[in-house]
């Protein structure tokens, strides 16, 4: 009897093995499975959040291009009717950057125009309101110096150095050489070219840059003081704080007074540099948000007024990226 349960127990023992080994299997079978389910899982989610943020991102871009389009109608509008008395809830919209949010069923777009003889055009302004512009930006006058004369160098027609400037060896000496260009600017971002110039002080870093005051399409050397921003009126000699404000101010006045009747004693020294003319060049900015989205989606383009009331783009840029958008702040 003894023998006989020694060799059950023989017989057992191989079956017993087989049983565990069948249990871990299982157990691995299992894992792996719950593995691929998390990975699709995972996969799935991440596929309908992309989905999702192109969809927004689709609609921020509608968003934008449609303020584009409702600025280039206010520009149309404004030149029919800017000389007629003003009608409540029909007001034309001013052109010296004022923002104008405009809510939509999918979300709101937030756009601003401003005429470009409000602005600083490096190709013909005198270089104090330059120098102006840069050292109330807070940089050092050596610094400010260095722009100027470079940004000079860069476009007369010759080869020889400013006292601060920066001429084809100085770009010819560089990592990634290139030649001066010895002409006007052709746009702003052609700045990120000259000695001295950086990104940050070109798109504002988070507030108004130099693309924002500064300009190629002026057709004078002098500034429309009904149309200039805060920082283009305080670049102007003889301008204080309070008389930029009361100008500001006096826009959307009614009736509103002229520039002489605000500046008083300095006008004789601000009409140097300024006057009322406008052009018919104007730049827009527009920006597209989905919801509660704090980033959206930024436009920029410069439009031309021809006759006939056609429209034609100097420039266009979509999207805005990085600090180029940095400015959506202030709209």
């Amino acid at each position: 009897m003894q023998k006989t349960k020694v060799e059950v127990k023989a017989l057992l023992k191989p079956l017993c093995s087989s049983r565990g080994i069948a249990l871990l299997m299982v157990l691995w079978v299992l894992m792996i499975l719950m593995v691929i389910v998390l990975s699709f899982s995972y996969l799935t989610r991440t596929e309908a959040l992309g989905t999702l943020a192109f969809r927004n991102a689709v609609i921020q871009k509608f968003l934008a291009e449609a303020g584009i389009q409702r600025a280039v109608m206010e520009v149309l509008y404004r030149n029919q009717n800017k000389s007629l008395p003003p009608v409540e809830g029909q007001e034309v919209w001013r052109l010296d950057a004022s923002p104008h949010t405009v809510q939509t069923e999918n979300g709101h777009y937030t756009v601003s125009i401003i005429d470009e003889s409000g602005k600083v055009d490096i190709n013909k302004t005198p270089e104090l309101l330059l120098k102006n512009i840069l050292l109330n930006r807070g940089l050092k006058e050596e610094d400010a110096d260095i722009i100027v004369d470079s940004i000079q160098d860069w476009r007369d027609p010759d080869d020889l150095h400013r006292l601060h400037g920066a001429e084809s060896d100085y770009y010819m000496s560089l990592k990634s050489p290139y030649k001066a260009r010895n002409a006007d600017f052709e746009t702003m971002e052609e700045l990120l070219l000259v000695k001295g110039v950086t990104g940050e002080l070109l798109y504002g870093g988070g507030g108004r840059g130099l693309i924002d005051i500064l300009t190629v399409n002026g057709k004078s050397g002098k500034i429309n003081l009904n149309a200039a921003p805060r920082e283009v009126l305080l670049a102007i000699p003889g301008m204080t704080a309070e008389l930029a404000d009361a100008l500001i101010t006096n826009r959307s006045a009614q009736p509103s007074l002229g520039a002489q009747e605000i500046l008083g004693g300095v006008y004789a020294a601000v009409s140097k540099y300024a006057d009322a003319l406008e052009t018919q060049v104007f730049t827009v900015e527009a920006f597209g948000y989905q919801g509660t989205d704090k980033a959206g989606f930024g436009i920029r383009a410069t439009i031309m007024l021809e006759a006939n009331n056609k429209i034609k783009y100097l420039y266009y840029k979509s999207p805005l990226t990085g600090m180029e958008a940095g400015n959506a702040d202030d709209l």
